[in-house]
């Protein structure tokens, strides 16, 4: 693998785009080696989706879009990172029992940790911010049969 991919896609700030940055990410990163199937993509597809959902709900119509990069470092280090124009940087939520909402960095935050990751939150030159999480970048060497031996 190249010591360094990326890539790259901007959306609409719409919930419908939540859906589509998680695709677009696992699709990504299987192209990367990484299977969809396995706990890391897990992990990974929901803190998309918790930075996605973050950067259309709390946007308040202010960003009309927002981008999602993926980087890959020497296949040693992932970084994911949500760009929107709203210049408020996220905060934690008091996050009632009977609130469906404000748990997003908390899960982040916390999948991240877990991970063995770090989280990032930046401003950006144009006033906006971007919320990143690096990941150590683990793949399965050789896919493994249902026997739990090693395939050839």
């Amino acid at each position: 693998m190249a010591d360094h991919l990326e890539a790259s896609v901007t959306l609409p700030s719409d919930p419908a785009s939540v859906a589509t940055a998680r695709t677009y990410v696992i699709g990504t990163l299987a192209e990367w080696g990484l299977p969809s199937d396995t706990e890391a993509a897990d992990t990974i597809r929901l803190i998309v989706s918790e930075l996605a959902t973050n950067a259309v709900q709390h946007t308040f119509g202010q960003s009309p879009t927002f981008t999602v990069d993926i980087q890959l470092d020497r296949d040693e280090h992932l970084r994911i990172g949500v760009t929107d124009s709203h210049p408020r940087f996220p905060k934690r939520l008091p996050a009632a029992v009977q609130q469906d909402n404000g748990r997003g960095m908390v899960i982040i935050r916390w999948l991240t940790a877990e991970s063995g990751g770090k989280l990032r939150v930046r401003p950006t030159r144009e006033g906006g911010k971007t919320v990143s999480i690096e990941l150590p970048w683990t793949v399965p060497a050789e896919p493994v049969s249902a026997a739990g031996q090693q395939e050839p």
